[in-house]
C-alpha cells in the first residue's frame, strides 16, 4: 500500500520524503491556507519534492468551471491529479477531464453508492473519509471494505485512496483490506514507527550495552 502525507507544510513533505517513503501528497486550499502562501505556489513546491501523485483541489461547485480549473491545474506539473468533489457536476466534471488524460481524484466519498458512480465517471482515485463516518457512529473500515469487494468484482482500475486517517490501526486496517493507498497528516506518520513495546526493548538492550563496557 502507498503512504500519502496530507499537508500542505514544506518542511513536513521534505522531512519525510528524504525517507524515501512518501509515496505522494494530498492537498487542498484549506490545508495551504494555514500556511499562509499561494496556492499554485506551493502546489508547484510540492511536485518538485516528491515524484508521486500530487493532489490538488478546484474551488468550484459548478461542472464548466470545474473542468476550466482542472485543466489548469493539469498542467502545473505532471504528477498533479485534480481532486474534485462528489457531487453531480463534481461527476460531470470528472467524466470529461479523464477522457481527455487528466487524472481525477474524486474526494468527500462517504459510501460505496458514490465510489461506484466515481469508478464509473473515470476517476483514478477515490478518497473515503473514514474518520469523519466513524464520528457519525458508523464504521469508516466497513466502507473501505465494500469498496475494495465492488471494485474486485468489476475490475475497475481505480485506486482506492483512504483519507481522514485517526490513528496508525486504520492505516494497517486499510492495507489489510486491499486499500491501495492511505494518506495521513504527519503527525498520524509518526506514530506508525512508535509502540511503547520497541521503546521498552531498546531501554532494556540500552542497559544492557552498558554493562560490556
Amino acid at each position: 500500500m502507498k503512504l500519502f502525507l496530507d499537508t500542505a507544510n514544506l518542511d513536513d513533505i521534505k522531512k519525510y520524503a528524504a525517507q524515501g517513503l512518501v509515496d505522494g501528497v494530498t492537498t487542498n486550499p484549506s490545508l495551504v491556507a494555514k500556511e499562509g502562501v499561494d496556492f499554485k505556489k506551493r502546489v508547484i513546491e510540492i511536485t518538485k519534492v516528491v515524484k508521486g501523485p500530487v493532489s490538488a483541489e478546484v474551488t468550484s461547485e459548478d461542472a464548466k468551471e470545474m473542468i476550466k480549473q482542472g485543466k489548469d491545474i493539469a498542467k502545473w506539473a505532471k504528477n498533479v491529479y485534480v481532486k474534485l468533489p462528489m457531487t453531480p457536476d463534481g461527476l460531470v466534471a470528472c467524466q470529461t477531464l479523464s477522457k481527455e488524460g487528466i487524472r481525477v481524484n474524486m474526494t468527500l466519498i462517504f459510501s460505496a453508492a458514490q465510489a461506484l458512480l466515481a469508478a464509473k465517471a473515470g476517476a483514478a482515485f477515490v478518497s473515503p473519509f473514514i474518520g469523519r463516518i466513524d464520528d457519525m457512529g458508523q464504521s469508516g473500515m466497513e466502507l473501505v471494505e465494500e469498496i475494495v469487494q465492488i471494485y474486485n468484482n468489476y475490475g475497475f482500475e481505480t485506486e482506492i485512496l483512504v483519507a481522514s486517517v485517526r490513528s496508525p490501526r486504520q492505516v494497517a486496517l486499510s492495507a489489510m483490506l486491499g486499500a491501495d493507498i492511505c494518506t495521513m497528516p504527519a503527525a498520524i506518520y509518526d506514530k506508525l514507527v512508535k509502540h511503547p513495546l520497541t521503546d521498552k526493548g531498546l531501554e532494556a538492550f540500552a542497559a544492557d550495552a552498558k554493562k560490556f563496557k
